[in-house]
């Protein structure tokens, strides 16, 4: 074979060689694209079917199991998101006597054994009435709310018929902190007497209750307000005490208190018997926390427009057979400043005879204190209210809080709207986002309102509510000691005792309502019984108390202007 053959033979070989690796290379690569293609499409499959089921098929089945772990009943928190109600898994303890089958014994050592021993876990139950119950071989609940601790102790008696339920339980973690705002759930699983009863349906909505209910409350000024409450009810030997702390520009009730109070976690007889509001159920005589109101009235309506203008208070005022009286004498005359600054009954029946029945029936109706307050609390007390036109008398008497009973909470928005620039607004237990309050209705002028705030200020400064006077706070506000109505009239030896307040009062946030029923003279109270030596103190610590957790901060360089009135009043006391 000659050179060029050999070369040839050589070339072609490579050339073959060559062709089969540019085979091989682009079988690789089609296999690779059909791979890549197989993924891609099986993507595209599983996207295409991710998309369907969310469009379509996924919302009731995220719905359903998130119903699946949602507890059976939605929290109830307050503004900030503390916890005031929500429900938990629980131990059980069940009476089965049918667990040991067959027709022996239900139980292994006997009814009174097992009740001895159940009494010695749980020393509040009766050993002899247990015994009787688990001998009737009735099935049925034999315990609660167990502790896992107690559970253990009861399983290692051996006892197949004693059995343990996990059950949801409603449970308050606070305790009896705003227990009339909240209520209970009854064993019905529903909501009684308070905001549960509002929320029940939406509670226990799946489409809802992943959603806790917020509330206007502020647990820290709650508990404030319960616990100086508590203390001036303690000192006075009071038979119960209402207040209520609520913002005067969006009528939201950051604290309501009504004492004594009840535990939600567990409704016993006691507890039974404390569940009536006294805040927004029982009406009452609130007596001369009224004056301001009226004094409001008749400025607005342009009958005393002269601060200086003085009224006769030496005597009392005959009218129709009755006596319209002071406590005591203040002098031979008063002017509207010192009227209020004293809490001359005299004088505001004067000037309210002047404004008129219409007028002050007319005022009285705007602040609803002819309905049932505004709130959402399905106890809701009807006042007491003069029926048809107004005589003179009744007039004179409504003007200082006689022959008119409302509640607390009427009470407290009607200072509202007096100290606000002259607003009413309902009140509410649902927190108000910012820009969002009820506008409510206009009740006085700005100036009215701007005036009042200065008359306020000065019966704390200078007359009536000294004892509430908090440093820096500026409070504002007016006693009231009225007695209560039994059989054949009025009891001298029952008062209701009311301090209505406001703060700042240069620039009010906040009404302030603190009443004690039928407090007693005590040392602690300096031997009175009315409301500046009982119910006024109570405000002058609560303010300081809350004012910080509100953002009102103390500052003893600021104060209403009242150069224009102090000219015009004496020091002195009154009620």
């Amino acid at each position: 074979m000659t050179a060029i053959a050999v070369s040839s033979a050589i070339t072609s070989g490579r050339g073959e060689l060559v062709n089969v690796r540019q085979r091989t290379l682009l079988v690789a690569k089609w296999r690779i694209l059909w791979v890549v293609g197989a993924f891609a499409l099986i993507a595209l499959i599983a996207l295409v079917r991710i998309a369907w089921l969310g469009l379509f098929e996924g919302a009731p089945q995220r719905q359903d199991g998130l119903a699946a772990l949602l507890p059976e009943r939605g929290d109830i928190v307050d503004r900030n998101g503390v916890p005031l109600a929500r429900a938990f898994p629980a131990y059980a303890l069940w009476y089965n006597p049918a667990a040991l089958g067959g027709d022996g014994p239900p139980l292994v050592h006997g009814p009174r054994v097992v009740a001895e021993a159940l009494v010695r876990v749980f020393p509040d139950m009766n050993a002899d009435q247990l015994t009787a119950r688990l001998a009737e071989g009735r099935p049925g609940y034999l315990r609660r709310r167990l502790l896992p601790e107690d559970a253990n102790r009861i399983h290692a008696l051996g006892e197949p018929a004693l059995e343990f339920p996990r059950e949801i339980e409603r449970y308050y973690p606070q305790g009896s902190m705003a227990a009339h705002v909240l209520g209970f759930v009854g064993a019905d699983g529903h909501g009684h007497v308070g905001m549960e009863q509002v929320f029940d349906k939406r509670l226990t909505d799946p489409a809802t209750r992943a959603t806790p209910a917020v509330l206007s409350l502020d647990t820290r000024v709650q508990g404030a307000l319960e616990d100086e409450l508590s203390r001036g009810m303690l000192d006075a030997a009071a038979k119960g005490a209402a207040g209520i702390v609520l913002d005067v520009d969006t009528g939201e009730v950051v604290a309501l208190a009504s004492l004594p109070a009840f535990n939600p976690n567990l409704i016993d007889r006691a507890g039974e018997a404390n569940i009536f509001n006294r805040v927004t159920n029982q009406v009452y005589e609130l007596g001369s926390t009224f004056k301001p109101i009226s004094i409001a009235a008749a400025i607005d309506a342009g009958v005393v427009t002269d601060m200086a203008r003085r009224y006769q208070a030496n005597r009392p005022l005959e009218i129709g057979g009755f006596q319209i009286r002071d406590s005591h004498a203040f002098g031979g005359s008063l002017n509207v400043p010192e009227a209020l600054i004293h809490s001359s009954n005299i004088v505001t029946a004067q000037v309210a005879d002047q404004l008129g029945s219409a007028r002050l029936n007319a005022t009285m109706r705007a602040l609803d204190m002819n309905q049932r307050p505004g709130i959402e609390l399905p106890a809701r007390g009807f006042p007491i209210w003069p029926d048809g036109d107004w005589s003179r008398i009744t007039t004179m008497t409504v003007s200082y809080g006689h022959g008119i009973a409302v509640t607390p909470l009427h009470l407290a928005s009607a200072y509202a709207a007096m100290v606000n620039g002259g607003v009413w607004r309902p009140a509410t237990l649902m927190k108000v986002e910012p820009g969002k309050a009820n506008p409510g209705r206009r009740v006085w002028k700005a100036s009215t309102s701007a005036r009042m705030r200065q008359l306020l200020r000065m019966i704390v400064d200078l007359g009536t509510g000294r004892k509430a006077n908090a440093p820096g706070y500026r409070v504002g506000g007016k006693t009231g000691s009225a007695e209560k109505p039994g059989a054949g009239g009025y009891r001298k030896t029952s008062l209701v005792a009311t301090f209505a307040a406001a703060f700042p009062m240069d620039h009010p946030r906040y009404v302030v309502i603190a009443m004690l029923d039928e407090p007693q003279g005590t040392s602690a109270t300096w031997g009175q019984r009315t409301a500046a030596f009982n119910a006024a103190p109570i405000v002058g610590r609560v303010v300081p108390r809350i004012g910080p957790l509100l953002g009102v901060m103390p500052d003893d360089t600021r104060d209403v202007d009242i150069s224009d009135l102090a000219p015009l009043v004496a020091n002195g006391n009154g009620e």
